[in-house]
């Protein structure tokens, strides 16, 4: 009886909800449903081939078919990356873009059940959610596109087919080629344990490759006539680890060994490692990455070998936008939380039970708008340098368990059924209704706009990467 009266109680709310939504907005949800099987399979098919950074033909060429399909413009291959494109209707003011991101984590790959087994041993798997994440933004600007065909939006939608967000992050060599340049406001989204209007900002980043040099020689024989490589590594991690100490709070230091010698009986030539230093500000990392820098050539001295510094890339924090925010959070409350079959929620909660978590199952309720931290914990994104060009708002929406582990297994299982793609519908609704809001009242865009000039300050962006194209084929 509790749980029929919970059901009339939702179809209540959201037909209250429903009804405050003006003649836009209705069409624009009726659109994301008319798609959303489409949607669905789209997601699934990105899922399933599970691509990861640079690698994302498959993926990209689906979402790019699709936009092609439904009448948008597309142009592939931008910024020297052929897995990322661009998707365009409509002319004039304002141009809204809604970013789109599709690659895979390695290694992590999963059966869409809620315990552990993977679908391939050892292939790469969507734990961040990113197959959902394309899908759902590509859904909202085809709505919005319908509108615009129709007459009854004027403006530009543009969706931006993103590749490579968790090695390389490409929308820094994107922002590069100007593809942000005409657009007003970016609208984005991320798979989440919740759903809110994101007014957080992110962690800055840098990326960078220390190799060493040395001199091989028999590791018994005459390990004199060697200059270890390896020790020069070592020392150099030992240092890190030492300085952890004297760094503020904030900062966030890691490191991947690739190459630390090949066999035991030779002192090593040649060793290689991945770097990465974080801060909530671009302010407070470069700093500590100056420092970071100056250390391993501490570590080359002491171990008597050359070495070599590479940067990789790196990113800005996030630029929040309160006013963008505020306009999200209206739609949120405007479609209600979502709500779980008696199947869905047992599979939350095995997932829950399985990695450890309280069997609590879905959290989807609509809070209040969030205070912005000063400094927030968490990841990094390459939003983050979109931000620092065009004003953005972000959204999170619920597609796993609450305390669901992030970049795991359990994110990619749910990413795999129902409970992944009632978030990614759910997200397109609200990305699209946002994109309405703004194509409707030039207000609400001058006012995000002016938010993002007064917060920017007289700060000048700086792309964090090297000369040259990007890394298409590793480092």
């Amino acid at each position: 009886m509790k749980k029929h009266l919970f059901a009339i109680l939702v179809l209540i709310s959201f037909t209250v909800s429903a009804q405050k939504m003006n003649s836009n907005k209705k069409a624009l949800v009726a659109s994301v449903e008319t798609h959303k099987t489409e949607l669905i399979k789209i997601s699934d098919s990105i899922w399933a081939a599970a691509e990861t950074a640079f690698e994302e033909h498959k993926s990209s060429k689906i979402l790019a078919d699709y936009a092609e399909k439904n009448g948008m413009k597309v142009e592939r291959g931008v910024a020297g990356i052929p897995t990322a494109f661009t998707a365009t209707y409509g002319s004039g003011k304002p141009v809204i873009s809604i970013l789109g991101e599709f690659d895979a984590l390695p290694g992590i790959s999963q059966k869409a059940q809620p315990t552990k087994e993977p679908l391939k041993e050892g292939a790469a798997g969507h734990g961040c959610g990113h197959n959902l994440f394309g899908a759902a933004s590509l859904g909202a600007a085809i709505a919005t596109k319908e509108l615009i065909e129709n007459g009854k939006l004027k403006g530009t939608i543009k969706f931006l087919g993103t590749p490579s967000e968790e090695k390389y992050f490409a929308k820094i060599w994107m922002v590069r080629e100007g593809l942000w340049d005409d657009v007003d406001v970016n609208l984005s989204w991320h798979p989440s344990a919740k759903t809110e209007a994101d007014v957080q900002s992110s962690l800055a980043l840098v990326d960078f490759k220390v190799e060493f040099y040395g001199q091989a020689a028999h590791a018994s024989g005459d390990p004199w006539n060697g200059r270890s490589a390896s020790d020069a590594l070592e020392l150099y991690t030992t240092g890190i680890n030492y300085y952890r100490e004297h760094i503020k709070p904030t900062v966030r230091i890691h490191y991947h060994i690739q190459d630390g010698g090949q066999v035991v009986n030779v002192v090593p030539d040649y060793s290689r490692l991945w770097v990465r230093v974080r801060d909530t500000k671009r302010s407070g990392m470069m700093p500590v990455y100056e420092q970071v820098k100056k250390m391993a050539e501490g570590a080359a001295i002491m171990a008597n070998v050359d070495y070599k510094i590479s940067l990789i890339s790196g990113i800005y924090e996030v630029l929040v936008n309160r006013s963008g925010g505020e306009i999200m959070q209206k739609n949120l409350e405007l479609l209600g939380p979502l709500t779980y079959t008696a199947e869905e929620t047992a599979f939350g909660k095995k997932i829950q039970e399985s990695t450890g978590k309280p069997q609590v199952g879905m959290d989807s309720q609509i809070r209040p708008l969030e205070e912005t931290k000063e400094h927030p914990g968490g990841g990094s994104t390459d939003v983050g340098d979109v931000s620092w060009n065009v004003p953005n708002i972000n959204l999170g929406v619920t597609v796993a368990p609450k305390d669901t582990p992030w970049h795991s297994w359990a994110v990619v299982a749910c990413g795999g059924m129902s409970i992944g793609h009632k978030g990614m519908v759910h997200a397109a609704k609200a990305l699209g209704m946002t994109a309405v809001d703004l194509f409707e009242n030039p207000k609400l865009v001058q006012k995000v706009k002016a938010e993002y000039i007064e917060r920017k300050g007289s700060e000048k962006y700086e792309p964090i990467i090297p000369d040259g194209p990007p890394p298409l084929n590793g480092i």
